[in-house]
C-alpha cells in the first residue's frame, strides 16, 4: 500500500501466546496465575458504579500509586501506572531511543524488545547470554541510551543477582530498565536500586503474582525526576478506573498474594522434578514457568501432540529455543494432567520421529 513508514511495513509484529476460545482445555502457554485474584478484588469489582464508568479516570491512578508505594517502601512520586508492563516498555522506547540512541539487551529474552526497537527506528544491540545465562560483561560497554535486563528472564526463568545489576547500573551512562514482570516468584528484587541510582527504572506487573492479567495494569518504580519525564510520554489516560480500583485492592492484600505465590513456587518445584524424571532438562526457574528440553524428541512434535490432547504450552520456533517448550506452572492437578500426557506422548515417540531410548520416570 505504501501508507506506512518503511520500518512499519517491514517489521514482523509481536505475536502474543495463543488464546484458545474453548473452556475445556488445559492452558499453560501464557503464564497466567492458575489461582483467582484476591477476594478483596472481587468485592471492589462488585462495587464499581456507573458514575465511575461515565467519568474519565484519574490520569495518574493515585489510589494505586499510594498502595504500591507503601508495599514497595517508596513514595507515590516514585510510581507511574501503566496499561500493563508492555505500556511501560513502549513509553521507555519513545522516551529514550531514536535512530541515534540505541537500545541494548541480552539475548535470548522477551521477544517484544526487538519489535519495539524497530517501531522506534532505533538500533538494537543484542548481547548473547552464555550457556549458563550469566549477565554478559559486554552489556556495560555498548553506550546504549536504554539497557534492558529482564530479571527473572523470559523465556528461561534465570535470575541475575541484585549486586550484579547494581554494578551494571553504576557502569552505564544511560538508563537501566530492569523488567521484573516475573519477580513475584523470585526470592529477591531490585527495588532498593531505585533509591541508590538515578538511572534505574523497575518494571512491575499485576498480571502474574496478583492474577490480574485481564485488567492490564503494570507500573514503574524510579526516582521522581525519571517518573516525571516518563509521565510526559504516556497517553493522557493510559489506565482505566476499574483497573486502578481492583489493582489497588489486590496489592493491599499482601497476605493473599504471599499465599498464592508460595503455592505457585511449591507447584513449580514439583513440576520440575517430574519433568526431569521424564528425561527433560529443566534449568532452575525463578518465575511461574519452566523451560523444558527433551533430548530424545523434537519440541515442536511434542507441542503438536499436546495440542491434540487440548493441552497448550508455548513453543518458540527460534534459534536456541526451538528445542524447548515453555510451560506455565499450573495447579497440582493441572500439572499432573500435563505430566500424564507427556508420559503417553514419549511412550509413542517412535511413530513421530523421536529417538529410541529408555524413558525414565515412566513407572
Amino acid at each position: 500500500m505504501g501508507y506506512f513508514r518503511k520500518n512499519i511495513e517491514q517489521v514482523k509484529g509481536y505475536e502474543p501466546g495463543f488464546q484458545p476460545k474453548e473452556t475445556d482445555i488445559l492452558k499453560l502457554n501464557t503464564n497466567e496465575n492458575p489461582y483467582p485474584p484476591s477476594p478483596q478484588v472481587m468485592k471492589v469489582l462488585a462495587q464499581i458504579s456507573s458514575e465511575q464508568l461515565r467519568r474519565y479516570p484519574d490520569p495518574i491512578g493515585n489510589e494505586f500509586r499510594q498502595a504500591a508505594a507503601e508495599v514497595n517502601d517508596v513514595q507515590p512520586e516514585n510510581i507511574m501506572c501503566c496499561n500493563g508492563g508492555d505500556d511501560l516498555l513502549t513509553i521507555a522506547f519513545r522516551a529514550f531511543c531514536d535512530k541515534n540512541r540505541p537500545v541494548a539487551y541480552p539475548v535470548p529474552t522477551y521477544s517484544l524488545y526487538p519489535v519495539l526497537a524497530k517501531l522506534q527506528s532505533c538500533k538494537a544491540i543484542e548481547v548473547p547470554f552464555d550457556d549458563e545465562f550469566n549477565l554478559p560483561a559486554r552489556l556495560a560497554s555498548t553506550n546504549a541510551a536504554l539497557t534492558i535486563v529482564c530479571n527473572p528472564n523470559a523465556p528461561n526463568g534465570s535470575f541475575v543477582s541484585v549486586d550484579e545489576l547494581a554494578s551494571l547500573a553504576d557502569e552505564l551512562s544511560g538508563i537501566l530498565l530492569i523488567d521484573e514482570a516475573y519477580v513475584d516468584f523470585a526470592e529477591a528484587n531490585c527495588t532498593e536500586l531505585v533509591k541508590e541510582f538515578d538511572n534505574v527504572i523497575i518494571l512491575r506487573s499485576m498480571s502474574k503474582g496478583y492474577s490480574l492479567a485481564g485488567i492490564r495494569l503494570g507500573y514503574a518504580i524510579a526516582q521522581p525526576d525519571l517518573i516525571a519525564g516518563l509521565m510526559k510520554v504516556k497517553d493522557s489516560y493510559n489506565i482505566d478506573a476499574v483497573a486502578v480500583a481492583v489493582a489497588a485492592a489486590a496489592i493491599k492484600d499482601q497476605k493473599y498474594f504471599s499465599e498464592t505465590t508460595e503455592k505457585v513456587k511449591k507447584a513449580r518445584g514439583l513440576l520440575v522434578a517430574k519433568l526431569r524424571d521424564l528425561g527433560f532438562e529443566v534449568p532452575q526457574s525463578y518465575t511461574n514457568f519452566v523451560l523444558a528440553e527433551s533430548k530424545n524428541c523434537k519440541a515442536g512434535k511434542i507441542y503438536d501432540k499436546l495440542v491434540e490432547r487440548r493441552i497448550y504450552v508455548r513453543y518458540f520456533n527460534l534459534a536456541k529455543l526451538d528445542d524447548k517448550l515453555r510451560i506455565t506452572v499450573g495447579t497440582g492437578e493441572q500439572n499432573d494432567k500435563l505430566i500424564s500426557a507427556l508420559k503417553e506422548i514419549l511412550s509413542e515417540r517412535r511413530p513421530f520421529g523421536c529417538a529410541q531410548g529408555k524413558l525414565t520416570g515412566d513407572g
